[in-house]
């Protein structure tokens, strides 16, 4: 909907006009998913009476955060240090600038009117103590992380699993109170503890929480996929928005769950939720968009949380035209669709009294995909369709990485068509990337520091994957490039934004985890994977460096480390380097889905590296830290050098 509020893109034109006019900037930064900033832009920008006040005393920015998470951020800071808390739709006053003096979230059109008249009137008589605000807050967000001189010991991560196992709701899993997020890295840290100490507490966190997320209404049974959050505690209903990050990070460590635990319910999960991304969210280029909106049309064309998701019993009977009353019936129970529902009169389809009994049988299937053409039919929640860098870099790894583990020739099809969109629509001539693409306007926005490092991880993951020596050497660049225009000298770690980037009051570095990894926990686990593919100690340096940037964040907020932590542990264990030689599929095959997340692939097109030197074809190699293994020359050969123990009696490798 247009509304009436004077925007002005963020840029040099709206500072320009605050400084002529010599009036505050007010700065609104929200995203195309979030439901309470379509609330309050219904509410107040486009309300003509809100907009003449807008307009007249102030100059006016939006910034969708997403394009912009290096302005996010920053504003962030400012509102947390502010207000001790954040979220969005996040409303910052600024002085033409850029220096925050006032910050907040949500406001509804009263509370909102007030402050309007409050800062004009602060503005206009009371400057002196504004610009001393303003001041403080830079100073305060501007206060740089500081390295330490060592690398932290593996000491950290068990003091760290301590603190997140404190937590941990034994009753429903996942951590901490409603509402609750999923916490990808938290289960990807305690699921390499159990790898190592095979211990029943570490397999009871990572199963119940599992299961409870997948078997709540916060996945979504009928279509596949998560949403952003659950409101309450049992993660039965969600925040509905679906978001291209979250389906990156859920399908990463479900496939890792499957891996270690071998539950078929965590290779349904997998296979749902990438089904979902190939079938609503992917362009037909190749790209992935960005997320659907958490609400639908009704008939009266009012946007509705969760219409689109949720259902009656006569809906479902309308659905199966045909079906036998019994099999209804076995349909409404099997996701606990009721009368009464669960939500707002109508049902979120759920297993919540069947946890983690997710596979359903043949006719139970056949109904849900009847039911998910249905839902088809319906009015869907808004696309933002924007393509971004960083999070297609992110769920093409995921994606990589399920299609070698889980033998997806299809999957790796996609793969392989999403790295080449990224390079055709969103790297320009002299190898720098954008963060953004959009159908209707091409690429924009330089690329962040977190675009270049999940971009590295991705592309190390594609040629695993293919066996292609141009993947390689596109992470490579891409490393390279990062490491150009973003890196500190003087302390190490990546700044969130380019050498030749915008300057923004204060130069940031991105180190806490949180629904994604840090820019600088991503590119430690991508440099250290590089430099071990490569044999180029200088990407181990880097990360080296990055790990001592990250120690002091590591004791200071232990609840946003755990993907540095993953990093660290790698750092410390050491990597595995395997390298097959020659056309032996059946070694290729085997070294793929054996998953071991130390490990490291090289396969089919030799490139540049000491990993390739003098090695013979029919053969494989298996090296640890450089050191190798006698080489295998028998599938049952490699199983063992790269597991160290010998296939099982019985057992046989089906060929590749």
């Amino acid at each position: 909907v247009d509304n009436p509020v004077d925007w002005y893109p963020w840029g040099d034109e709206a500072f320009a006009a605050a400084r002529e006019r010599d009036v505050p900037i007010i700065l609104s930064i929200g995203y195309s998913a979030c439901h309470w900033c379509h609330v309050m832009a219904h509410e107040c920008f486009e309300d003509t009476e809100v907009a003449a006040v807008m307009n007249e005393r102030f100059v006016n920015i939006k910034v969708d955060r997403e394009e912009r998470p290096d302005v996010d951020s920053l504003y962030m800071s400012a509102v947390q240090s502010l207000t001790g808390r954040g979220g969005w739709p996040m409303t910052v006053a600024l002085d033409p600038t850029g220096r925050p003096f006032w910050g907040g979230t949500y406001l509804p059109k009263p509370q909102f009117m007030e402050l309007l008249d409050a800062l004009h009137q602060a503005w206009t008589d009371k400057r002196d103590e504004l610009d001393k605000s303003a001041a403080s807050i830079v100073a305060a967000i501007g206060k740089a992380t500081r390295p330490k001189s060592d690398v932290p010991g593996l000491d950290v991560i068990n003091q760290t699993l301590k603190k997140i196992a404190g937590a941990f709701d034994p009753e429903w899993g996942g951590f901490g109170k409603a509402p609750k997020f999923p916490s990808p890295h938290h289960l990807q840290l305690i699921l390499r503890a159990f790898m190592t100490s095979r211990g029943d507490g570490a397999k009871q966190v990572i199963a119940t929480t599992l299961d409870a997320m997948a078997s709540g209404g916060m996945y979504d049974h009928i279509g596949g996929g998560f949403a952003r959050y659950s409101t309450d505690r049992e993660w039965l209903v969600p925040h509905f928005e679906k978001m291209l990050t979250d389906q990156a990070m859920l399908v990463r460590v479900y496939r890792e769950a499957y891996s270690v635990l071998g539950r078929p319910a965590d290779r349904q999960v997998v296979e749902e939720t990438i089904e979902y991304v190939l079938r609503d969210l992917r362009h037909p280029g190749g790209g992935f968009y960005a997320a659907e909106d958490a609400d639908s049309p009704d008939a009266d064309g009012n946007g509705v949380e969760g219409l689109f998701y949720t259902w009656t019993p006569d809906e479902v009977r309308d659905a199966l035209p045909g079906t036998a009353k019994a099999e209804v019936r076995q349909v409404l129970d099997w996701w606990n669709i009721t009368r009464d529902g669960n939500f707002d009169g109508r049902s979120i389809p759920n297993r919540m009294h069947a946890r983690g009994q997710l596979v359903r049988p043949a006719e139970l299937d056949a109904a849900r995909l009847r039911l998910l053409e249905a839902r088809s039919e319906r009015r869907r929640p808004g696309l933002d369709d924007k393509v971004i860098t960083e999070w297609n870099a992110w769920f093409l790894a995921a994606l990589a990485d399920a299609a070698m583990v889980l033998r997806r020739p299809d999957w790796a099809a996609a793969a392989v068509a999403n790295g080449e969109f990224l390079l055709a629509e969103l790297r320009d001539d002299t190898g720098r990337w954008y963060r953004t693409w959009h159908a209707d306007g091409g690429a924009r926005h330089r690329a962040l520091a977190a675009d270049h490092a999940a971009l590295v991880e991705a592309f190390i993951r594609l040629g695993e994957l293919t066996g292609e020596a141009r993947w390689l050497e596109t992470a490579r660049e891409t490393a390279d490039t990062m490491l150009d225009w973003f890196w500190d000298p003087v302390d190490g770690g990546l700044f969130t934004t380019p050498e030749d980037g915008e300057e923004l009051v204060v130069r940031q570095k991105d180190v806490h985890d949180n629904a994604t990894p840090s820019a600088n926990s991503s590119a430690a686990n991508g440099l250290l994977r590089l430099a071990a593919l490569t044999g180029e100690l200088r990407y181990r340096n880097h990360a080296d460096r990055i790990l001592q940037l990250l120690a002091s964040v590591i004791d200071a907020a232990p609840g946003a480390v755990s993907n540095a932590l993953l990093a660290l542990e790698m750092w410390h264990r050491g990597t595995v380097e395997i390298v097959v030689v020659g056309d032996e599929p059946t070694m290729v095959r085997l070294a793929q889905t054996i998953w071991r997340p130390d490990a490291v692939l090289a396969w089919g097109e030799p490139y540049d590296s000491p990993l390739w030197d003098g090695r013979e074809p029919g053969h494989a190699y298996v090296c640890r830290n450089s050191v190798c293994d006698l080489p295998a020359v028998t599938p049952e050969e490699l199983y063992e050098r790269i597991t160290g123990r010998p296939l099982p009696d019985g057992a046989t490798i089906a060929p590749g």
